[in-house]
């Protein structure tokens, strides 16, 4: 180890550390490059840093910046700048940068080390699980340089932090360890695989959510009001919009349904927002806006209220006859049809007829919101094959507050001829019955940190719903949705879908 002082010279800036390269290089030296996050230094990681030293006369890191580490909430467990600190401490390396990028192609060109080292875990490019390898592999060779695997023992960071630090809940810590011995990430992974080629209709309201972020300035000098000042806003494309981008990332042809408003339509913003493989078939109202929920946030993100513009019977008969007319010719036509249902009038009963009657595979979901509270049940829809509804949604189809949550779920499936009922119960995870086997199960949340709980039962149906059509691993799909809603409670509102590489990321993070 060296001193403090002289460590921190040796973390610099990327453009910088290209110079320092450049001229070692042009006084005759070799380089290493040596990435990743870094984030619980161990014996592994001082073993890998000492075998590039033997192949290169200097050995320079590069780190993944906070706001770029995908293995899941919690994550990175130590900052940048702490990271870089403890890699810099490290006699064998010369130079530490901290790069603000998803991979090290844009470390490897801006360097052209001689080497990039990795670790013998990364040999088979199936087993990587960012898919980063290869790219990087082709970056190395364009420059002339090597990528060479290290034979030191490898550890896991992630690992070590599962079971040595409190970033997961004791419950979730126990649960996790009971998995391994029945849920590998081979499965996983073959599973998620699996679902590209299939064809996903997404039928719903079209929602536009806006924050709208104020600074409190007290009460009115004249009324008992609270007033703020307007700062910013930030509009998001949400409802069933939400769904079909977070299918996008799972399945190659999603198709969203929905209608627009005749005015205030947002269509450009909407059209803008959708994932490149989503088809979107608008349909258009005679007299209603798109519908538009503002909610206004304080200093701390607080929210103070909300604002519905919308129209609460929206649907006229040309509207309704056209969706029912799409729906007659091309529902049959998709493996899986998701109703996120809103309750804002945007779904009708013979539209509810034409689904329950014609699509392969139905997944619903019937949200209870300040604006259908008491009206809008699952009740009012004869079939379908998993269910996904919060603990109050549940009991509202129930009329029974007080009624054990299994035995509801046993009732509503077999009222609807439901083959899984997953309700969501926010901090207490998800509890779920598997009509098929007749067994129940749960699985707790996977996020002990939460940033905006907006869309993250959006994410969940979406992923859990999607998994689902492998209809045989109920479990395996739960476990899955639950880790995309724990990455969603992440990310305010719905201002980017989960991603399918950092998922898959977090679920190897969760399997180690």
């Amino acid at each position: 180890m060296t001193t403090t002082s002289q460590n921190r010279k040796k973390i610099i800036g990327l453009e910088k550390l290209a110079e320092r390269v450049a001229q070692l290089k042009l006084e005759g030296h070799s380089v290493a490059l040596c990435h990743g996050t870094f984030d619980l230094l161990h014996v592994g990681h001082i073993k890998h840093i000492e075998f590039a030293k033997e192949v290169a006369d200097h050995v320079v890191v590069s780190l993944t910046a906070d706001d770029f580490v995908s293995k899941g909430p919690g994550r990175p467990a130590f900052n940048e700048r702490l990271r870089a600190d403890q890699m810099a401490a490290l006699a064998d390396v010369s130079f530490v940068a901290v790069n603000y990028a998803v991979t090290a192609i844009n470390v490897i060109n801006a360097l052209q080390p001689n080497f990039y080292v990795k670790g013998s875990d990364y040999k088979n490019p199936s087993d990587d699980v960012t898919g980063n390898i290869g790219k990087e592999e082709a970056a190395v060779q364009k420059h002339g340089g090597e990528l060479i695997f290290s034979d030191a023992v490898t550890f896991s960071s992630s690992q070590l932090l599962n079971e040595r630090f409190e970033i997961l809940s004791t419950e979730t810590k126990s649960f996790l360890g009971r998995i391994k011995h029945s849920i590998d990430f081979a499965s996983v992974s073959s599973l998620l695989a699996s679902l590209k080629e299939n064809k996903v209709l997404v039928l719903g309201d079209a929602i536009i959510d806006e924050y709208r972020y104020t600074k409190a300035l007290g009460q009115s000098g004249k009324y008992n009001v609270a007033c703020a000042k307007y700062e910013s806003a930030e509009k998001f494309a949400g409802g069933a919009l939400a769904v079909a981008n977070h299918v996008a990332s799972l399945v190659a042809d999603v198709t969203v349904l929905t209608g627009l408003g005749s005015y205030s339509t947002e269509e450009g913003f909407i059209r803008e927002k959708l994932c490149g493989n989503v088809s979107p078939q608008f349909h258009y109202f005679t007299d209603a806006p798109t519908i538009k929920k503002s909610r206004y946030l304080d200093d701390d993100g607080i929210r103070l209220f909300e604002v519905y513009e919308y129209d609460q019977n929206p649907v006229c008969e040309r509207f309704n006859e056209e969706l029912c007319k799409w729906l007659t010719k091309n529902v049959d036509g998709f493996d899986l049809v998701i109703m996120p249902d809103f309750g804002n009038g945007l779904i009708t009963a013979e539209m509810i007829e034409i689904c329950t009657s014609k699509a392969k595979k139905l997944a619903i979901n019937t949200q209870v919101n300040s604006g259908n509270r008491g009206f809008h049940r699952i009740n009012k829809y004869p079939r379908a094959d998993y269910i996904c509804l919060n603990e109050n949604e549940l009991r509202l189809a129930a009329s029974d507050s007080v009624k054990d949550l299994n035995e509801i779920a046993r009732d509503i499936s077999t009222t609807l001829g439901a083959k899984w009922v997953a309700v969501t119960r926010g901090s207490k995870g998800i509890l779920v019955h598997d009509a098929v086997s007749g067994e129940d199960f749960s699985i707790p949340a996977l996020s002990s940190k939460v940033v905006d709980r907006v869309g993250a039962g959006d994410a969940f149906l979406a992923f859990s719903a999607a998994s689902m059509l492998q209809h045989d691993q109920p479990y395996l799909a739960t476990f899955i949705g639950a880790a995309a809603a724990a990455l969603e409670v992440q990310i305010v509102c719905n201002r980017e879908p989960v991603n399918l590489g950092a998922l898959t990321s977090y679920l190897n993070t969760l399997l180690k």
